[in-house]
């Protein structure tokens, strides 16, 4: 069994997440979704969630690309979740390119084109500005 995994915070789950989850979910058999908590988003990212980790958890739950959900805690939790959960792709957008490439001594990594016109941040702008179509 092919596993991968892939990292995020995934608040106001939108098409863009979806596509990466099923282009994820492609490349092996079994995807875990590391789920970025609240105090991670927080303390580290500088980002303040519109859902909690939990109501996020549920949604990624319901969606059929994703096995299984885990916390996102740190940054360092990477190397340790692969080893873990036996993992054999490490798959991030590719606004992250290269910057998990010392992933490669353990796992294949794999960035994955964003979906271009959708982002979590365009959302919150639209919102805060009224256009919300």
């Amino acid at each position: 069994m092919k596993r991968v995994i892939t990292y995020g915070t995934f608040d106001l789950l939108h098409y863009g997440h979806i596509n990466l989850l099923r282009r994820a979910k492609a490349l092996g058999d079994y995807l875990i979704v590391a789920l970025s908590t609240d105090e991670f988003n927080l303390t580290e990212k500088n980002k303040k969630c519109y859902y909690s980790y939990e109501k996020r958890k549920q949604l990624l739950e319901a969606i059929r690309y994703v096995d299984l959900v885990i916390p996102e805690e740190n940054w360092e939790q990477k190397k340790t979740d692969i080893h873990q959960y036996h993992v054999d792709i490490f798959v991030m957008g590719d606004d992250w390119r290269e910057k998990f490439d010392f992933l490669k001594k353990q796992c294949e990594v794999v960035y994955l084109e964003r979906t271009p016109e959708i982002s979590t941040t365009q959302i919150k702008m639209e919102i805060k500005n009224g256009n919300n179509t």
